[in-house]
């Protein structure tokens, strides 16, 4: 293989990783958020922020992923 397919193959890869567990947890922070909401309707405010924070910082991931990405693709 030439240099330039493995940059890509490393560049997909490291974005397809980085990209799998950021999503599976901002889907299970919204899973419990709503169910949290559904049991107990008066707690959604005290919900909100925490479920917005934690969904943030695992997106931050997915963007780290996205840096490492874009580093191999473009500087090595």
């Amino acid at each position: 293989m030439s240099p330039e397919t493995l940059k890509i193959l490393a560049s997909a890869l490291a974005i397809a990783l980085g990209g799998i567990a950021p999503a599976l947890s901002i889907g299970l922070i919204g899973m419990k958020a709503m169910e949290g909401i559904g049991r107990n309707p008066e707690a959604g405010g005290k919900l909100l922020v925490p479920m917005l924070l934690g969904m943030a910082f695992a997106e931050a991931i997915a963007i780290y992923a996205l840096v490492v990405a874009l580093i191999i693709q473009f500087v090595l």
